[in-house]
């Protein structure tokens, strides 16, 4: 699955064995908005494969992507998160109390943080 078509040879975006009314789950590794994991599912499902939904290593859980995904009727699955990492991250003391408010407090709104 590449972001785009190539611009040259066949031109796929998708590659491999693809037939119609297949099931597939994308794979990813990270997702911040999923803007770029849902343009992936957008274009599986134009070649009318049935996406069963997404497996992902770490989500930041953005309530944007959160809401990206709702809207496009995809189920995420991740194996770590932003919270867990931050749990973690304190119990071993790499982190102290008062960092979690200022890292949780940018997770809130990275745009505009700071």
């Amino acid at each position: 699955m590449r972001p785009e078509p190539k611009k040259h040879g066949r031109k796929n975006q998708i590659e491999g064995e693809v037939s119609k009314d297949k099931n597939v789950v994308v794979i990813e590794d990270l997702i911040s908005t999923g803007k770029s994991s849902l343009n992936a599912v957008k274009a599986l499902r134009e070649a009318q494969l049935n996406v069963l939904g997404m497996l992902a290593i770490f989500n930041y859980g953005f309530k944007i992507s959160n809401e990206n995904f709702n809207n496009e009727n995809v189920q995420l699955h991740t194996l770590s998160n932003y919270s867990d990492l931050l749990k973690k991250a304190l119990q071993t003391n790499y982190i102290s109390q008062n960092d979690i408010l200022t890292l949780e407090n940018w997770n809130k709104n990275p745009e505009k943080w700071g």
